[in-house]
C-alpha cells in the first residue's frame, strides 16, 4: 500500500521556487531543497520528479504568477502610459531583501542564456504574451495622443521589456528604490507624445 503524501505540494513548490530565485539552479542543491521543503528525498522524486524537472515547474510557476501581475498593471490604467509606468513600477519591490532577488526568470537567462530549449521556449511564451500587450498599449497611446506617433511600437515595446529587464538586474545588483524608480519614469517618459 502507498502512503500518501503528507505534505503540501503547493506550498513545498513555492519553498523551491523561493530557494531557486535567491540562489539560482546550479547554487541550489538537492539537500538545500530538501530543507527549504521540509521533505524527505524520496518524497521529492516522488512528488516532483529530479532537481531539473522541480526547478522547471518552480519556474513555470513563478511566470505564471508575475506575468499575470505585469499584464493586470499594464492593462489596469485607462492611462496607457500610466498603464506602462504601473508595468515598471511594479517590478521594483519597496522591500530591500525581495528587491534584491532581482526576477527569476531573468536569472534563469543569466544562467543558462540559450542552452536549454525547453528554457527558451517557456521564456518565449511568456514573452510573447507580454509583449504583445505592451505593442497594444502602445498603440493606444499613440491613437489617444500621449504616445508619439512617431515611434514603431512594436520597437517602443521592445524598449520596455529590455527597460523591464535592465531593471531587474539592477535591482539584482542592489540599484536602490528611488533610483530604480527614476530609471522607470525616465524610461516611460521617452514615449510621451510632445
Amino acid at each position: 500500500m502507498v502512503r500518501p503524501r503528507e505534505f503540501d505540494r503547493d506550498e513545498a513548490l513555492q519553498r523551491a521556487m523561493e530557494i531557486f530565485w535567491s540562489r539560482g539552479f546550479a547554487a541550489t542543491s538537492t539537500d538545500d531543497l530538501l530543507q527549504a521543503m521540509n521533505i524527505g528525498r524520496q518524497s521529492l522524486y516522488n512528488a516532483f520528479g529530479d532537481k531539473r524537472t522541480l526547478y522547471l515547474e518552480a519556474l513555470s510557476a513563478y511566470q505564471r504568477k508575475t506575468t499575470s501581475g505585469h499584464l493586470r498593471r499594464l492593462s489596469d490604467p485607462a492611462s496607457a502610459l500610466e498603464g506602462i509606468r504601473a508595468l515598471l513600477m511594479g517590478l521594483i519591490a519597496e522591500d530591500d531583501r525581495v528587491r534584491c532577488l532581482g526576477c527569476m526568470g531573468v536569472g534563469s537567462v543569466g544562467e543558462f542564456g540559450t542552452t536549454d530549449a525547453v528554457l527558451m521556449e517557456q521564456r518565449a511564451k511568456v514573452g510573447a504574451a507580454l509583449g504583445t500587450r505592451i505593442t497594444e498599449r502602445i498603440r493606444e497611446g499613440q491613437a489617444g495622443g500621449e504616445v508619439d506617433n512617431g515611434l514603431d511600437a512594436g520597437e517602443a515595446s521592445a524598449f520596455i521589456q529590455v527597460t523591464m529587464t535592465g531593471l531587474q538586474l539592477a535591482a539584482r545588483a542592489g540599484g536602490g528604490l528611488e533610483e530604480l524608480r527614476a530609471i522607470a519614469s525616465f524610461a516611460t517618459d521617452r514615449l510621451r507624445a510632445v
